[in-house]
């Protein structure tokens, strides 16, 4: 992409989260950043590129004005910047007082609020970052999780476009091949065969089909998953589900109906965000408060991406619980034979012809850690962790557009539909790389041609 046009208007934020804090940072962005930023503080030293000043915030100024802070002064200039442009950044004290002085004055000197993400909007229309790069800076800020930090500055050191870039030179390269076969007949150039077509595309297609399955795991590491914890009243859910938190979170009696309510705690199993949900024993309530308990676990049952299927290993399935393996049956679920430990091999007692019972023990721990592995593998439907995930929808969008290009292409080469049209569903399939890795121009397709074959020698 071509640097940002030259006639944005300078930009100014507080970069900092609102509230107090040790330290809070106004941040400029544009042509006049540089100015601007200077006349907001009493600099120690000239600003320079890449170091760091100290400065003096006054609270008004002429003879009168006093110092109300100490702050440090950066200046990055343009390009070599986060959005190319000059930037400014002055890290003062974190008092909501000082920092937005600040900023009234940079906006008084003619500087203009920031749109949220606007920063980073300029970083990508100067090419500094593609959009997947561009949607990690909003998935790191928002991770829960470690693991989702990682997968964020994975995603915003390029790993994604690094991942789709092979399979997209590829396709350039066909694309330049048919091109030129067209263009330069004359030359000499030859009209490439069905077969190398056919082959080439079939190349193509491991690597996109790869990054297509990668969406299984990525989308649950960004956007996490519910699983509810259900069964019969005193069948050790509450004490499962605190195994699990690895505290004490619900309480625990050997009453049954014990929890009349949801209860809920976000974990990390292998860096899969969950919010667990422990819900009221499903049984006819004797009471009010119970009935409406039982109500809201039959709705978190139906909400729920995942579901526990707790059963007492020390008793008969009861008709509730036939009821409710049916009601999974054929949805993401796994049943635990609790109270394992007192109960003569639990795991010989088969809970559903479709579903594996796994035994435990909530006292114990016993089976624990192997219910956590079958919870990921659930999760995940067995996909492997990998750098290059894709993440949300658009990201998988346009996957699954390049793919069925590809498929489109493919038909059409068999049946020997003129290369024109056939050109038509590879630059389908480019555009939608484009998305994840950065534009494609019409130059990059004449350069390639014309350093791949010796025309008009």
């Amino acid at each position: 992409m071509s640097s940002s046009p030259a006639a944005l208007d300078t930009i100014a934020a507080i970069s900092t989260p609102p509230g107090r804090g040790g330290i809070g940072i106004v941040r400029l962005t544009g042509p006049e950043a540089l100015s601007i930023g200077a006349e907001l503080v009493v600099l120690r030293g000239p600003l320079e590129h890449a170091r760091a000043r100290l400065a003096e915030v006054l609270d008004g100024s002429g003879s009168q004005a006093a110092r109300i802070d100490e702050a440090v002064v950066t200046f990055f200039a343009a390009p070599n910047s986060y959005t190319a442009e000059d930037v400014v950044e002055i890290a003062a004290h974190g008092s909501p007082i000082v920092l937005n002085l600040l900023l009234r004055r940079a906006l008084d000197l003619g500087a203009r609020l920031a749109h949220p993400g606007e920063f980073t909007q300029r970083a990508f229309l100067s090419g500094r970052l593609d959009l997947t790069q561009a949607e990690a800076v909003r998935d790191l800020i928002e991770a829960q999780t470690l693991t989702q930090a990682r997968q964020a500055a994975s995603q915003m050191g390029g790993a994604l476009s690094r991942r789709a870039a092979p399979a997209k030179q590829d396709l350039v390269e066909l694309i330049a091949l048919l091109e030129a076969g067209i263009d330069f007949a004359e030359d000499d150039v030859e009209v490439t065969p069905g077969e190398e077509i056919a082959r080439r595309i079939e190349e193509l297609k491991p690597a996109l089909v790869a990054l297509e399955a990668s969406f299984a795991r990525g989308r649950i590491i960004h956007d996490g998953l519910t699983l509810a914890i259900v069964g019969r009243p005193n069948a050790g859910k509450s004490s499962l589900f605190n195994r699990l938190v690895e505290r004490d979170r619900a309480i625990v009696t050997a009453t049954p109906g014990t929890t009349r309510d949801l209860v809920t705690e976000r974990i990390s199993l292998d860096g899969i965000p969950l919010e667990l949900v422990d819900t009221a024993g499903l049984r006819e309530g004797l009471e009010e408060a119970e009935q409406i308990g039982i109500a809201r676990s039959r709705e978190a049952l139906a909400d729920a991406a995942l579901v526990l299927v707790v059963l007492d290993a020390m008793q008969p399935l009861n008709e509730e619980e036939h009821r409710l393996l049916a009601a999974v049956e054929g949805r993401p679920a796994l049943v635990v034979l609790n109270k394992s430990d007192l109960a003569p091999a639990p795991a010989a007692r088969p809970a559903c012809a479709n579903l594996i019972a796994l035994p435990t023990s909530a006292l114990t721990g016993e089976g624990i850690e192997a219910l956590r592995e079958k919870i990921v593998e659930l999760a995940t439907g067995g996909a492997a962790a990998e750098p290059g995930l894709l993440t949300n929808m658009r990201q998988h969008d346009a996957i699954v557009t390049a793919l069925a290009a590809l498929a489109d292409a493919e038909r059409a080469n068999a049946a020997r539909i003129p290369h024109e049209m056939i050109l038509l569903d590879l630059y389908r399939g480019l555009w939608a790389l484009d998305s994840l890795t950065g534009q494609t121009t019409p130059d990059d397709i004449l350069n390639l041609i014309f350093s791949t074959f010796c025309i008009g020698k």
